[in-house]
């Protein structure tokens, strides 16, 4: 797990890059690799590459970046983890052809395998990534993000170079990078809480999609391409019994888990007394050497909006033997937190769970863990959230053949009534409009709000744009992929694709690598992606119980307590905290904005706060923190 940069000159451009340029953007993101630092810059300055070191595997110097390969035609940097590289290296020692200099370091498979397969080696990785490779005999600059995007990669081309990086900061010590929202990205991180891909809240700043590579050349050529879809690797499993589906689900899982405990380094388990990280625990104790470290994170005092899983965390650890840890959270924590929040988000991220996930990564880290497994993508995979079978209930009356016309009367009818405010009302527009009724597993602002949020001046630059836009290219794909379309199966596909790479992944990574610390995620393990989507939606949905096959799958591996009790996302206790002292900070920071810019109207920003929006405050409050910090000159 590590930190990279670099930057390409593109041809005619008379521009030059420096060793102290890669240097300076790489020296931005020592936290994400405090262990070492390596820089490579061209003989002709054509060509930078920087990368800073968290080792895990293979922690000898020869395992250092930026890596070249024999001849010095292929140079590398690297951030993440291929679990299977012990398996890739034996193919290649068998092959024969190539010289290793490491004992068993993973970036050097890469860099082995690139010579051998070229671009193709990529699907013979297992694992999280995003890599920068530059092939020196052809000319050619690669990047390259994992299956799921769990590593994010950011690009620029500006003044006759791209760069890139693994955090938007490292992009921001170039001097002629501009420092300038995207307000059409802003639409849609006022709808899904973070910016899909390929944009980003910065104007020409982008990030690679996930599970796509780009291929540069110095005369400014390129070429990008999706090189894996889940839906490529669907084979629907139809009247195979749900008993044997759900040992399927079990030895995969297994498998996942003990792919992700390869470390050279202490590894362990964020766990919050849920399924999926119960499951973490369990599996990842199986055959252990020792007790596995877990760590939690409650909140002192009690809250209405949320209430501490400390009890059920303690009874997992407890079942499986492993060593416990927690740590309890105030307001004033989070209030504390909130500038390095920022810092390290590098665009919003609005989900307030940044804060938990960062004080139990420096929790382990303080304990001695430089690895933790995290339970991300258990839901989307296995239909474990209780919202998701509301919106499967409103596309089923979408779908009942009433005329658009009188959808449209009722839209009519609902301004009329001054009801035009909720989500409500944007349902049936969706549906009046022919889309599907869900958005994605996390939605902040309607169509509807937005228009009398924004400003009058970003009101009639936007006029007619929705984020529809931004949802409607994943939809066709899925459309045109999927071996039988459905309604459930739209729902996994949209989040796989925006909602966990770009918002619950990047919180994961920003947070962790925060302090230092890698996080694997086992369930997003794109094996058992592929199997998780061949799954029929009726043996998902059995008896409407969620994640109905994953519980089968693990009674006797967790208790049933923790089976059966009813779903509890991981959160914060922010409406409680909106009432008292974080309020406040709200309120002065979200004045302050609207002296400052003219991106909304300032009395509905004040009406929102006054009605005790408080989830819709913190998503606006992330915008004007991270403008304070990034844009304000």
């Amino acid at each position: 797990m590590c930190g990279i940069v670099g930057s390409l000159v593109l041809s005619g451009s008379g521009t030059v890059i420096t060793e102290d340029f890669i240097v300076r953007m790489r020296d931005t993101m020592i936290h994400r690799g405090p262990d070492g630092a390596g820089v490579w810059v061209s003989p002709d300055g054509n060509v930078g590459l920087g990368h800073r070191r968290l080792a895990i595997i293979d922690l000898s110097d020869t395992a250092a970046q930026p890596m070249s390969n024999e001849d010095g035609m292929l140079r590398l940097v690297f951030n993440g983890e291929i679990y299977n590289h012990a398996e890739i290296r034996k193919e290649l020692e068998f092959i024969g052809g190539h010289r290793w200099i490491t004992d068993h370091s993973d970036t050097e498979v890469i860099i082995h395998a690139f010579e051998q397969w070229g671009i193709d080696c990529i699907h013979k990785f297992r694992g999280m990534f995003a890599f920068a490779l530059w092939d020196a005999r052809k000319k050619e600059l690669w990047l390259v993000r994992d299956r799921l995007g769990v590593k994010p990669l950011y690009y620029s081309v500006h003044h006759g170079r791209l760069n890139f990086a693994s955090e938007i900061k490292a992009l921001l010590q170039d001097p002629d990078q501009e420092r300038k929202v995207n307000e059409e990205s802003l639409l849609d991180y006022l709808s899904f809480l973070t910016t899909p891909a390929p944009n980003t809240l910065f104007s020409g700043i982008k990030k690679l999609s996930c599970a796509t590579w780009l291929r540069v050349s110095p005369d400014g050529t390129s070429t990008e391409h999706r090189y894996w879809d889940v839906l490529d690797h669907v084979s629907p499993l139809q009247d195979v019994p749900d008993e044997k589906l759900a040992a399927m689900v079990l030895s995969e899982l297994r498998t996942a888990v003990r792919l992700r405990k390869v470390s050279d380094v202490p590894v362990g388990v964020f766990l919050s007394g849920g399924i999926d990280s119960s499951t973490n625990a369990a599996l990842f104790s199986e055959d252990a050497c020792g007790q596995v470290k877990t760590f939690t994170i409650g909140y002192e005092g009690s809250h209405q909006s949320y209430r501490n899983e400390l009890e059920y965390a303690k009874d997992v650890a407890s079942q499986v033997g492993a060593e416990y840890h927690e740590k309890l959270l105030t307001v004033s924590d989070l209030i504390e937190f909130l500038p390095r929040m920022v810092r390290l988000q590098d665009e919003p991220i609005a989900d307030p769970v940044c804060f938990p996930v960062y004080f139990v990564s420096k929790l382990a880290r303080d304990n001695g863990v430089t690895v933790c497994q995290v339970g991300e993508g258990a839901d989307e995979l296995f239909w474990g959230y209780p919202g998701w079978k509301t919106s499967l209930r409103l596309q089923s009356l979408n779908e009942l053949p009433i005329p658009a016309s009188m959808k449209h009367a009722g839209l009519w009818v609902m301004r009329a009534l001054g009801k035009d405010r909720g989500f409500s009302y944007e349902w049936l527009r969706r549906g009046a409009e022919g889309q599907p009724i869900f958005w994605g597993g996390a939605e902040a602002f309607t169509e509807q709000d937005k228009q009398k949020l924004l400003s009058p001046r970003l009101r009639k630059k936007l006029a007619g744009r929705s984020s529809w836009e931004s949802v409607r290219p994943i939809y066709e794909r899925y459309q045109a992929k999927a071996p039988v379309p459905s309604n459930l199966g739209w729902m996994t596909y949209l989040d796989l694709n925006l909602r966990l790479p770009e918002l619950l992944l990047m919180r994961v990574d920003k947070m962790s690598m925060g302090v230092s610390l890698e996080g694997r995620v086992p369930f997003l393990d794109h094996k058992l992606v592929e199997l998780a989507m061949s799954i029929p939606d009726e043996v998902k949905m059995r008896n409407g119980v969620l994640k109905a096959v994953l519980k089968k799958a693990v009674r006797g591996i967790i208790p049933d307590r923790i089976i059966d009790r009813p779903k509890q996302g991981f959160g914060v206790p922010v409406h409680d905290w909106f009432l008292d002292e974080l309020g406040n900070e709200i309120r002065k920071v979200m004045h302050q904005f609207c002296d400052e810019t003219d991106f909304f109207d300032r009395g509905e920003v004040m009406n929102l706060m006054n009605r005790g929006r408080s989830a819709q405050a913190w998503y606006l409050f992330n915008l004007a923190l991270w403008w304070k910090e990034y844009v304000r000159d």
